[in-house]
């Protein structure tokens, strides 16, 4: 929200033409998870993030980017009070993620269960609102890269 209390739409708020600062980004999501997140991969993995654009129609507008190696870490987006973060399980991490999933939260077990492999992986878009559902997140990213 913004500072009348007014829901803002991301999409809206920061255009193509309008890039946010990363302080623009915390200030939207208000949620302490994010800086977080943030932390956590930049220690764990040595990596800055990278703002994109995307016009993707399923999460458009300006979103975070983790990669190493030219892999795809995660991709963070920015929304009113949480933010999404989207982890591929590619067909490489598909056995430990199976072996994991009884160890994780419901939510991210169903939404595992619920989510097609396709494009070479099953495309996780997962609303990060609870330190629960942060460390499941934390433990998917490692997955993908082992942390140093």
């Amino acid at each position: 929200m913004d500072r009348t209390g007014i829901k803002m739409d991301w999409t809206k708020k920061y255009s193509a033409e309008n890039e946010p600062s990363f302080e623009d980004i915390a200030e939207f999501i208000g949620s302490p998870l994010w800086d977080e997140i943030n932390s956590y991969i930049q220690q764990a993995y040595k990596l800055q993030p990278k703002l994109a654009y995307s016009k993707c129609s399923a999460q458009p507008g300006w979103n975070v980017k983790y990669q190493k190696g030219g892999r795809s870490l995660c991709t963070l987006y920015p929304m009113s009070g949480y933010f999404i973060a989207l982890v591929v399980i590619g067909e490489k991490e598909t056995h430990e993620a199976e072996l994991l999933m009884p160890s994780l939260s419901t939510y991210i077990q169903q939404l595992y269960a619920n989510t097609s492999f396709s494009c070479g992986g099953r495309w996780l878009m997962i609303e990060i609102k609870s330190r629960e559902i942060l460390a499941d997140t934390k433990e998917l990213i490692n997955l993908r890269v082992k942390p140093k």
